[in-house]
């Protein structure tokens, strides 16, 4: 029994010691979209059409649902709008399909939504939406009796050193009259899924009252 028990610390020592696995950094504060200056206006949400990821994920079988790229964007877009619908009901928000609705009833005068350039709007320092993408902007919202559009203007996803996967959002409210940039954010989530981390962006950037 003494031989036992001597040689079971001796064997505990000779096992090398399982290293922590390594955490993601805490992510930086987001800047919240500003609903109470919306509230009862009609803002037009843009289609997304600038999807990114890291090329580590382009073989992960969580991504695979976004690596069609038309299929992502729309995946993308659903998910964004149903957060927009379900955490800011108090808005009138026209969503991309109906968008695309209206440019079609007004062929020749306005443009596709999908063919805008609205990816430029993710350059962190512009602050002037540029022409023809002001132009093309003012005419769609016109028809929609608005003035202000908030544009996803890029999505990223990329690898987390705990194995989950980050999306980083770029979003932008814009007055499509006076040609400015009003609010911009980062909206960044991290999840086991790209779905799942696109959700925790939105949750970041469009929490509830009173929580997320």
């Amino acid at each position: 029994m003494l031989l036992v028990t001597l040689a079971a610390p001796a064997c505990a020592k000779a096992q090398p010691q399982r290293q922590p696995d390594p955490q993601p950094e805490a992510l930086p504060p987001i800047p919240l979209l500003p609903i109470q200056p919306l509230a009862g206006k009609t803002v037009g949400v843009l289609p997304l059409t600038l999807l990114a990821a890291d090329p580590k994920l382009q073989s992960d079988q969580a991504y695979a649902q976004y690596q069609d790229r038309r299929g992502g964007l729309q995946r993308a877009d659903s998910l964004i709008s149903d957060a927009l619908v379900r955490r800011a009901p108090e808005v009138h928000w026209i969503l991309p399909p109906e968008l695309r609705k209206m440019a079609r009833r007004a062929a020749g005068f306005v443009p596709e939504p999908d063919e805008m350039g609205q990816a430029v709007l993710r350059a962190p320092k512009l602050m002037v939406i540029p022409d023809p993408l002001r132009s093309s902007l003012r005419s769609l919202l016109a028809i929609a009796d608005g003035r202000v559009a908030l544009v996803p203007a890029a999505l990223g996803f990329g690898p987390e050193p705990d194995g989950q996967i980050q999306a980083a959002l770029s979003l932008v409210v814009g007055d499509a009259r006076t040609g400015k940039v009003v609010w911009r954010s980062l909206a960044l989530g991290r999840g086991k899924t790209p779905d799942e981390a696109l959700k925790a962006a939105l949750a970041a950037v469009l929490p509830f009252a009173g929580g997320t």
